[in-house]
Protein backbone atom coordinates (compact mmCIF):
# COMPACT_ATOMS: atom_id res chain seq x y z
CA UNK A 1 0.00 0.00 0.00
CA UNK A 2 1.21 3.36 -0.57
CA UNK A 3 0.42 6.67 1.30
CA UNK A 4 -0.14 10.28 -0.87
CA UNK A 5 -0.86 13.77 0.73
CA UNK A 6 -3.94 14.32 -1.86
CA UNK A 7 -5.32 12.45 -4.69
CA UNK A 8 -4.32 14.82 -8.29
CA UNK A 9 -6.89 16.31 -10.95
CA UNK A 10 -6.35 14.44 -14.14
CA UNK A 11 -4.47 17.11 -15.62
CA UNK A 12 -1.91 17.32 -12.56
CA UNK A 13 -1.32 13.46 -13.14
CA UNK A 14 -0.58 14.16 -16.66
CA UNK A 15 1.81 17.33 -15.82
CA UNK A 16 3.26 14.90 -12.98
CA UNK A 17 3.85 11.96 -15.87
CA UNK A 18 5.83 14.75 -17.85
CA UNK A 19 8.08 15.82 -14.87
CA UNK A 20 9.16 11.86 -14.46
CA UNK A 21 9.35 11.12 -18.26
CA UNK A 22 11.72 14.64 -18.33
CA UNK A 23 13.99 13.03 -15.63
CA UNK A 24 13.55 9.60 -17.57
CA UNK A 25 14.95 11.23 -21.16
CA UNK A 26 18.35 12.96 -19.55
CA UNK A 27 19.38 8.94 -17.84
CA UNK A 28 18.41 7.29 -21.10
CA UNK A 29 19.64 9.68 -23.72
CA UNK A 30 22.63 10.10 -21.69
CA UNK A 31 23.64 6.48 -21.85
CA UNK A 32 24.03 7.44 -25.72
CA UNK A 33 25.38 10.59 -26.15
CA UNK A 34 28.21 10.27 -24.61
CA UNK A 35 28.81 7.63 -27.14
CA UNK A 36 29.36 10.46 -30.08
CA UNK A 37 31.73 11.88 -27.95
CA UNK A 38 34.14 8.73 -27.78
CA UNK A 39 36.31 9.25 -30.68
CA UNK A 40 36.98 12.73 -29.15
CA UNK A 41 37.63 11.91 -25.67
CA UNK A 42 39.62 9.27 -26.94
CA UNK A 43 42.15 12.21 -28.56
CA UNK A 44 41.87 14.69 -26.16
CA UNK A 45 42.40 12.71 -22.80
CA UNK A 46 45.00 10.10 -24.61
CA UNK A 47 42.18 6.90 -23.55
CA UNK A 48 42.91 3.13 -24.10
CA UNK A 49 39.87 1.19 -25.60
CA UNK A 50 39.67 -0.31 -22.48
CA UNK A 51 39.08 2.98 -20.45
CA UNK A 52 36.56 4.20 -23.13
CA UNK A 53 34.58 1.53 -22.35
CA UNK A 54 34.60 2.68 -18.92
CA UNK A 55 32.88 5.46 -19.52
CA UNK A 56 29.78 3.90 -20.58
CA UNK A 57 29.86 0.52 -18.02
CA UNK A 58 30.50 2.79 -15.10
CA UNK A 59 27.78 4.62 -15.78
CA UNK A 60 25.33 1.80 -16.70
CA UNK A 61 26.50 -0.50 -13.94
CA UNK A 62 25.63 2.34 -11.40
CA UNK A 63 22.13 2.75 -12.86
CA UNK A 64 22.08 -1.09 -12.16
CA UNK A 65 23.63 -1.66 -9.55
CA UNK A 66 21.46 1.31 -7.28
CA UNK A 67 18.18 0.97 -9.16
CA UNK A 68 16.38 -0.93 -6.32
CA UNK A 69 18.53 0.47 -3.29
CA UNK A 70 17.38 3.99 -4.47
CA UNK A 71 13.64 2.29 -4.95
CA UNK A 72 13.20 0.99 -1.32
CA UNK A 73 14.93 4.04 0.23
CA UNK A 74 12.34 6.54 -1.52
CA UNK A 75 9.46 4.01 -0.27
CA UNK A 76 10.84 4.82 3.49
CA UNK A 77 11.67 8.17 3.21
CA UNK A 78 9.91 10.04 0.60
CA UNK A 79 10.00 9.60 -3.58
CA UNK A 80 9.61 13.03 -3.51
CA UNK A 81 12.50 13.88 -1.94
CA UNK A 82 14.54 10.85 -3.05
CA UNK A 83 13.12 12.02 -6.90
CA UNK A 84 14.83 15.39 -6.07
CA UNK A 85 18.57 14.49 -4.64
CA UNK A 86 18.70 12.05 -7.34
CA UNK A 87 18.30 14.89 -9.70
CA UNK A 88 20.61 17.93 -7.97
CA UNK A 89 23.38 14.54 -8.00
CA UNK A 90 23.14 14.09 -11.26
CA UNK A 91 23.26 17.75 -12.24
CA UNK A 92 26.33 17.71 -10.04
CA UNK A 93 28.11 14.72 -11.98
CA UNK A 94 27.55 16.15 -14.89
CA UNK A 95 29.19 19.36 -14.02
CA UNK A 96 32.39 17.06 -12.79
CA UNK A 97 32.29 15.10 -15.97
CA UNK A 98 32.56 18.78 -18.14
CA UNK A 99 35.32 19.74 -16.19
CA UNK A 100 37.20 16.12 -15.66
CA UNK A 101 41.17 17.10 -16.59
CA UNK A 102 41.79 13.31 -17.05
CA UNK A 103 40.25 10.06 -17.62
CA UNK A 104 40.62 8.81 -14.24
CA UNK A 105 38.30 11.87 -13.14
CA UNK A 106 35.89 11.17 -15.78
CA UNK A 107 34.91 8.08 -15.20
CA UNK A 108 34.98 8.57 -11.54
CA UNK A 109 32.34 11.70 -12.48
CA UNK A 110 30.28 8.86 -14.57
CA UNK A 111 30.04 6.81 -11.40
CA UNK A 112 28.30 10.11 -9.48
CA UNK A 113 26.23 10.63 -12.71
CA UNK A 114 25.11 6.76 -12.55
CA UNK A 115 24.50 7.37 -8.28
CA UNK A 116 21.98 10.20 -9.13
CA UNK A 117 20.90 8.90 -12.20
CA UNK A 118 19.69 5.28 -10.33
CA UNK A 119 17.25 7.67 -7.82
CA UNK A 120 15.40 9.00 -10.72
CA UNK A 121 13.74 5.62 -12.93
CA UNK A 122 12.64 3.73 -10.25
CA UNK A 123 11.71 6.62 -8.13
CA UNK A 124 9.92 7.87 -10.78
CA UNK A 125 8.32 4.49 -11.93
CA UNK A 126 7.03 4.05 -7.99
CA UNK A 127 5.23 7.78 -8.26
CA UNK A 128 3.36 7.27 -11.55
CA UNK A 129 1.98 3.87 -10.36
CA UNK A 130 1.15 6.12 -7.01
CA UNK A 131 -0.25 9.24 -8.80
CA UNK A 132 -2.11 6.39 -11.38
CA UNK A 133 -3.72 3.71 -9.34
CA UNK A 134 -6.58 2.78 -12.43
CA UNK A 135 -5.54 0.01 -14.06
CA UNK A 136 -6.04 1.23 -17.65
CA UNK A 137 -4.87 5.00 -17.05
CA UNK A 138 -1.65 3.50 -15.70
CA UNK A 139 -1.07 1.14 -18.45
CA UNK A 140 -1.30 4.36 -20.79
CA UNK A 141 0.73 5.87 -18.65
CA UNK A 142 3.45 3.36 -18.49
CA UNK A 143 3.02 2.99 -22.10
CA UNK A 144 4.72 6.83 -22.82
CA UNK A 145 7.01 5.72 -20.51
CA UNK A 146 8.35 2.62 -21.87
CA UNK A 147 8.32 4.87 -25.49
CA UNK A 148 10.31 7.62 -23.82
CA UNK A 149 13.42 5.52 -22.91
CA UNK A 150 13.40 4.18 -26.67
CA UNK A 151 13.02 8.07 -27.99
CA UNK A 152 15.76 9.05 -25.80
CA UNK A 153 18.55 6.95 -26.06
CA UNK A 154 18.18 7.08 -30.07
CA UNK A 155 18.21 11.30 -30.13
CA UNK A 156 20.69 10.96 -28.27
CA UNK A 157 23.65 10.22 -30.94
CA UNK A 158 22.05 13.64 -32.58
CA UNK A 159 22.06 15.79 -29.87
CA UNK A 160 25.40 15.06 -28.82
CA UNK A 161 27.12 15.09 -33.06
CA UNK A 162 26.01 18.65 -32.97
CA UNK A 163 26.83 19.76 -29.36
CA UNK A 164 30.59 18.22 -29.94
CA UNK A 165 30.86 19.89 -33.22
CA UNK A 166 30.01 23.12 -31.72
CA UNK A 167 31.37 23.12 -28.22
CA UNK A 168 33.67 20.35 -27.73
CA UNK A 169 32.67 16.34 -26.15
CA UNK A 170 32.23 18.59 -22.37
CA UNK A 171 29.14 20.01 -23.97
CA UNK A 172 27.26 16.72 -24.03
CA UNK A 173 27.36 16.78 -20.20
CA UNK A 174 26.29 20.75 -19.94
CA UNK A 175 23.04 19.54 -21.32
CA UNK A 176 21.80 18.12 -18.36
CA UNK A 177 22.39 21.24 -16.14
CA UNK A 178 19.40 23.10 -17.23
CA UNK A 179 17.29 19.79 -17.73
CA UNK A 180 17.47 18.73 -14.40
CA UNK A 181 17.16 22.40 -13.09
CA UNK A 182 13.86 22.41 -14.87
CA UNK A 183 12.66 18.89 -13.28
CA UNK A 184 13.32 20.16 -9.68
CA UNK A 185 11.35 23.31 -9.99
CA UNK A 186 8.17 20.72 -11.46
CA UNK A 187 8.98 18.10 -8.96
CA UNK A 188 8.68 21.08 -5.96
CA UNK A 189 5.41 22.40 -7.49
CA UNK A 190 3.80 19.11 -9.35
CA UNK A 191 4.76 15.96 -7.48
CA UNK A 192 2.86 14.89 -3.98
CA UNK A 193 4.71 13.40 -1.80
CA UNK A 194 4.55 9.53 -1.40
CA UNK A 195 5.95 7.25 0.75
CA UNK A 196 5.32 3.22 0.95
CA UNK A 197 2.74 2.40 4.35
CA UNK A 198 4.65 -1.07 4.36
CA UNK A 199 8.07 -0.44 4.32
CA UNK A 200 10.60 -3.06 3.31
CA UNK A 201 13.63 -3.50 4.96
CA UNK A 202 17.15 -2.57 3.67
CA UNK A 203 19.07 -5.97 2.34
CA UNK A 204 22.47 -5.03 2.05
CA UNK A 205 23.74 -8.18 1.46
CA UNK A 206 22.30 -8.82 -1.67
CA UNK A 207 22.81 -5.66 -2.70
CA UNK A 208 26.59 -6.01 -1.81
CA UNK A 209 26.76 -9.96 -3.89
CA UNK A 210 24.56 -8.16 -6.99
CA UNK A 211 27.27 -5.17 -6.82
CA UNK A 212 30.32 -8.19 -7.04
CA UNK A 213 28.58 -9.90 -9.18
CA UNK A 214 27.78 -7.19 -12.17
CA UNK A 215 31.56 -5.61 -11.65
CA UNK A 216 33.33 -8.54 -11.93
CA UNK A 217 31.53 -9.64 -15.12
CA UNK A 218 32.01 -6.55 -16.54
CA UNK A 219 35.78 -6.45 -15.67
CA UNK A 220 36.38 -9.79 -16.56
CA UNK A 221 35.06 -8.96 -20.31
CA UNK A 222 36.46 -5.44 -20.30
CA UNK A 223 39.96 -5.86 -19.22
CA UNK A 224 39.86 -9.84 -20.94
CA UNK A 225 40.79 -11.47 -17.22
CA UNK A 226 38.74 -14.91 -17.56
CA UNK A 227 39.87 -15.72 -14.07
CA UNK A 228 38.02 -13.17 -12.57
CA UNK A 229 34.36 -14.58 -14.03
CA UNK A 230 35.10 -17.31 -11.06
CA UNK A 231 34.23 -14.33 -8.87
CA UNK A 232 31.27 -13.30 -10.99
CA UNK A 233 30.00 -17.07 -10.64
CA UNK A 234 30.35 -17.50 -6.69
CA UNK A 235 28.72 -14.09 -6.49
CA UNK A 236 25.67 -15.06 -8.68
CA UNK A 237 25.25 -18.14 -7.03
CA UNK A 238 25.74 -16.68 -2.95
CA UNK A 239 23.22 -13.82 -4.28
CA UNK A 240 20.43 -17.00 -5.42
CA UNK A 241 21.55 -18.54 -2.33
CA UNK A 242 20.94 -15.67 0.06
CA UNK A 243 17.75 -14.03 -1.40
CA UNK A 244 15.84 -17.24 -1.54
CA UNK A 245 16.50 -16.90 2.43
CA UNK A 246 15.75 -13.27 3.30
CA UNK A 247 12.20 -12.42 4.78
CA UNK A 248 12.78 -9.36 2.43
CA UNK A 249 15.13 -9.85 -0.44
CA UNK A 250 17.29 -6.78 -2.65
CA UNK A 251 15.06 -8.50 -5.30
CA UNK A 252 12.12 -10.91 -4.59
CA UNK A 253 13.25 -13.77 -6.82
CA UNK A 254 9.02 -14.62 -6.91
CA UNK A 255 8.69 -12.36 -9.58
CA UNK A 256 10.73 -14.70 -11.89
CA UNK A 257 7.83 -17.90 -11.28
CA UNK A 258 6.48 -15.42 -13.67
CA UNK A 259 7.59 -16.73 -17.39
CA UNK A 260 6.61 -13.10 -18.73
CA UNK A 261 8.44 -11.28 -16.24
CA UNK A 262 11.15 -13.49 -16.75
CA UNK A 263 10.87 -13.11 -20.29
CA UNK A 264 11.22 -9.42 -19.85
CA UNK A 265 14.30 -9.05 -17.93
CA UNK A 266 16.17 -11.42 -20.59
CA UNK A 267 14.59 -10.04 -23.51
CA UNK A 268 15.87 -5.81 -21.84
CA UNK A 269 19.59 -7.50 -21.81
CA UNK A 270 19.05 -8.87 -25.12
CA UNK A 271 17.82 -5.64 -27.06
CA UNK A 272 20.20 -3.40 -24.94
CA UNK A 273 23.54 -5.32 -25.85
CA UNK A 274 22.50 -4.62 -28.96
CA UNK A 275 21.94 -0.67 -28.56
CA UNK A 276 25.47 -0.44 -26.79
CA UNK A 277 27.73 -2.55 -29.33
CA UNK A 278 25.62 -0.06 -31.83
CA UNK A 279 26.26 3.40 -30.47
CA UNK A 280 29.86 2.30 -29.35
CA UNK A 281 30.84 0.23 -32.07
CA UNK A 282 29.24 2.37 -35.31
CA UNK A 283 30.41 5.87 -33.22
CA UNK A 284 33.81 4.35 -33.91
CA UNK A 285 33.58 3.41 -37.29
CA UNK A 286 32.05 6.61 -38.30
CA UNK A 287 34.15 9.08 -37.15
CA UNK A 288 37.69 7.06 -36.98
CA UNK A 289 37.22 4.69 -40.10
CA UNK A 290 34.74 6.79 -42.35
CA UNK A 291 36.49 10.25 -40.89
CA UNK A 292 33.09 11.76 -40.68
CA UNK A 293 32.57 14.62 -38.63
CA UNK A 294 30.58 14.09 -34.78
CA UNK A 295 27.79 15.90 -36.80
CA UNK A 296 28.03 14.29 -39.50
CA UNK A 297 27.49 11.23 -37.35
CA UNK A 298 24.71 12.55 -35.81
CA UNK A 299 22.57 13.08 -38.86
CA UNK A 300 23.56 9.29 -40.23
CA UNK A 301 21.83 8.17 -36.75
CA UNK A 302 19.02 10.11 -37.59
CA UNK A 303 17.82 6.88 -39.43
CA UNK A 304 17.71 5.05 -36.46
CA UNK A 305 16.15 7.87 -34.51
CA UNK A 306 13.38 8.40 -36.91
CA UNK A 307 12.34 4.99 -37.61
CA UNK A 308 12.46 4.67 -33.71
CA UNK A 309 10.28 7.35 -32.95
CA UNK A 310 7.83 6.05 -35.58
CA UNK A 311 7.88 2.36 -34.11
CA UNK A 312 7.63 2.89 -30.46
CA UNK A 313 3.87 4.66 -29.99
CA UNK A 314 2.90 2.21 -32.65
CA UNK A 315 4.61 -1.02 -30.88
CA UNK A 316 2.73 0.87 -27.96
CA UNK A 317 -0.74 0.45 -29.18
CA UNK A 318 -0.08 -3.09 -30.87
CA UNK A 319 0.60 -3.96 -27.23
CA UNK A 320 -2.47 -2.59 -25.82
CA UNK A 321 -4.35 -4.24 -28.48
CA UNK A 322 -2.90 -7.21 -29.37
CA UNK A 323 -0.38 -8.14 -26.61
CA UNK A 324 3.14 -8.00 -26.28
CA UNK A 325 3.57 -10.81 -28.78
CA UNK A 326 3.37 -8.65 -32.13
CA UNK A 327 6.20 -6.02 -30.74
CA UNK A 328 8.56 -8.63 -29.74
CA UNK A 329 8.04 -10.32 -33.11
CA UNK A 330 8.85 -7.25 -34.85
CA UNK A 331 11.60 -6.36 -32.72
CA UNK A 332 13.56 -9.68 -32.88
CA UNK A 333 13.22 -9.83 -36.09
CA UNK A 334 14.75 -6.47 -37.26
CA UNK A 335 17.04 -6.44 -35.44
CA UNK A 336 18.75 -9.75 -35.75
CA UNK A 337 18.32 -8.57 -39.61
CA UNK A 338 20.37 -5.51 -38.85
CA UNK A 339 22.46 -7.04 -36.77
CA UNK A 340 23.63 -9.85 -39.78
CA UNK A 341 24.03 -6.96 -42.26
CA UNK A 342 26.33 -4.99 -39.58
CA UNK A 343 28.40 -8.11 -39.85
CA UNK A 344 29.31 -7.01 -43.41
CA UNK A 345 30.53 -3.32 -42.85
CA UNK A 346 33.80 -2.15 -44.57
CA UNK A 347 35.59 1.07 -44.99
CA UNK A 348 33.48 1.45 -48.38
CA UNK A 349 30.20 0.53 -47.59
CA UNK A 350 27.57 3.24 -49.15
CA UNK A 351 25.49 5.38 -47.14
CA UNK A 352 22.43 4.52 -48.42
CA UNK A 353 23.00 1.16 -47.34
CA UNK A 354 23.97 2.60 -43.84
CA UNK A 355 21.47 4.78 -43.48
CA UNK A 356 18.60 1.56 -44.32
CA UNK A 357 20.39 -0.85 -41.96
CA UNK A 358 20.26 2.17 -39.13
CA UNK A 359 16.72 2.10 -39.86
CA UNK A 360 16.06 -1.18 -39.56
CA UNK A 361 17.74 -1.14 -36.19
CA UNK A 362 15.74 1.74 -34.72
CA UNK A 363 12.74 0.49 -35.71
CA UNK A 364 13.22 -2.72 -34.12
CA UNK A 365 14.40 -1.11 -31.21
CA UNK A 366 11.92 1.06 -30.84
CA UNK A 367 9.38 -1.82 -30.79
CA UNK A 368 11.23 -3.44 -28.08
CA UNK A 369 10.39 -1.27 -25.00
CA UNK A 370 6.75 -0.85 -24.70
CA UNK A 371 6.73 -4.88 -24.33
CA UNK A 372 9.28 -4.86 -22.27
CA UNK A 373 8.12 -2.59 -19.52
CA UNK A 374 4.39 -4.06 -20.20
CA UNK A 375 5.59 -8.17 -19.33
CA UNK A 376 7.01 -6.86 -16.91
CA UNK A 377 4.40 -4.79 -14.70
CA UNK A 378 1.49 -6.87 -15.99
CA UNK A 379 -0.05 -9.36 -13.04
CA UNK A 380 2.23 -7.66 -9.88
CA UNK A 381 -0.19 -6.26 -7.18
CA UNK A 382 0.12 -2.42 -7.54
CA UNK A 383 2.27 -2.05 -4.62
CA UNK A 384 4.87 -4.19 -6.01
CA UNK A 385 4.14 -3.06 -9.95
CA UNK A 386 7.59 -0.55 -9.01
CA UNK A 387 9.70 -3.08 -8.05
CA UNK A 388 9.24 -5.27 -10.78
CA UNK A 389 9.49 -2.40 -13.35
CA UNK A 390 12.85 -1.67 -11.60
CA UNK A 391 13.78 -5.33 -12.37
CA UNK A 392 13.11 -4.78 -15.78
CA UNK A 393 15.42 -1.40 -15.88
CA UNK A 394 17.95 -3.16 -14.45
CA UNK A 395 18.10 -5.38 -16.75
CA UNK A 396 17.99 -2.36 -19.53
CA UNK A 397 21.00 -1.19 -18.52
CA UNK A 398 23.52 -4.39 -17.42
CA UNK A 399 22.32 -4.67 -21.17
CA UNK A 400 24.11 -1.93 -22.45
CA UNK A 401 27.36 -2.75 -20.07
CA UNK A 402 27.21 -6.03 -22.07
CA UNK A 403 27.24 -4.82 -25.39
CA UNK A 404 29.71 -2.44 -25.01
CA UNK A 405 32.07 -5.01 -22.96
CA UNK A 406 31.81 -7.24 -25.58
CA UNK A 407 33.32 -4.52 -28.31
CA UNK A 408 36.69 -4.99 -26.65
CA UNK A 409 36.65 -8.51 -25.90
CA UNK A 410 35.65 -9.56 -29.51
CA UNK A 411 35.97 -8.11 -33.15
CA UNK A 412 33.27 -6.18 -34.55
CA UNK A 413 32.37 -8.56 -36.78
CA UNK A 414 32.05 -11.57 -34.02
CA UNK A 415 30.43 -8.75 -31.76
CA UNK A 416 27.36 -8.48 -34.21
CA UNK A 417 26.79 -12.10 -34.74
CA UNK A 418 26.38 -12.15 -31.02
CA UNK A 419 23.95 -10.08 -31.35
CA UNK A 420 22.37 -11.35 -34.19
CA UNK A 421 22.20 -14.35 -31.91
CA UNK A 422 20.81 -12.19 -28.71
CA UNK A 423 18.55 -10.17 -30.85
CA UNK A 424 16.79 -14.09 -32.24
CA UNK A 425 16.52 -14.46 -28.57
CA UNK A 426 14.50 -11.55 -28.28
CA UNK A 427 11.04 -12.95 -31.40
CA UNK A 428 11.60 -16.31 -29.37
CA UNK A 429 10.79 -15.09 -26.01
CA UNK A 430 8.45 -13.36 -27.51
CA UNK A 431 6.56 -16.50 -28.65
CA UNK A 432 7.25 -18.18 -25.56
CA UNK A 433 6.02 -15.69 -22.55
CA UNK A 434 2.61 -15.41 -24.89
CA UNK A 435 1.47 -19.23 -24.59
CA UNK A 436 -0.86 -20.69 -22.02
CA UNK A 437 1.69 -22.04 -19.77
CA UNK A 438 3.32 -18.51 -19.73
CA UNK A 439 0.07 -17.02 -18.56
CA UNK A 440 -1.06 -19.20 -15.91
CA UNK A 441 2.39 -18.68 -14.26
CA UNK A 442 2.14 -14.99 -14.32
CA UNK A 443 -1.48 -15.31 -13.12
CA UNK A 444 0.08 -17.32 -9.92
CA UNK A 445 2.50 -14.88 -8.84
CA UNK A 446 0.67 -12.41 -7.76
CA UNK A 447 -1.52 -14.02 -5.35
CA UNK A 448 2.02 -15.55 -4.12
CA UNK A 449 2.98 -12.41 -3.04
CA UNK A 450 0.08 -11.17 -1.35
CA UNK A 451 -0.14 -14.66 0.96
CA UNK A 452 3.79 -12.87 1.90
CA UNK A 453 2.50 -9.84 2.97
CA UNK A 454 -0.41 -11.65 4.94
CA UNK A 455 1.67 -13.92 6.52
CA UNK A 456 4.13 -10.91 7.66
CA UNK A 457 1.25 -8.92 9.19
CA UNK A 458 0.30 -11.51 11.03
Amino acid sequence: MTTTVADPSARRKWLVLATCCLSLFIVSMDASIVNVAIPAIRTDLNASMTRLQWIIDIYTLTLATFYLLSGATADRFGRKRMFRIGLIVFGIGSLLCSLAPNIEVLIAARLVQGLGGSMLNPVAMSIITTVFPGRMERARAVGIWGAVVGIAMALGPIVGGVLIDAWGWQSVFWINLPICAVAVVLTTILVPESKSSRVRRFDPVGQLLAMIFLFTLMFGLIEAQPAIFLAAVLAVGAFIWYERRHAEPFIDLRFFHSAPFSSATVIAVFAFAGLGAFLFTNSIYLQSVRGYSAVHTGILYLAMAMATLVSSPLSGRLVGRYGTRPSLLIAGIAMTAAALALTQLDPHTPVWVLLSIFAVFGLGFGAVNAPITTSAVSGMPLDRAGAAAAVASTSRQVGVSVGVALCGLLSTTGVWWVIAVFTAGVALLGLLSNTAWARRSQERVAPMLEQKVLADVR
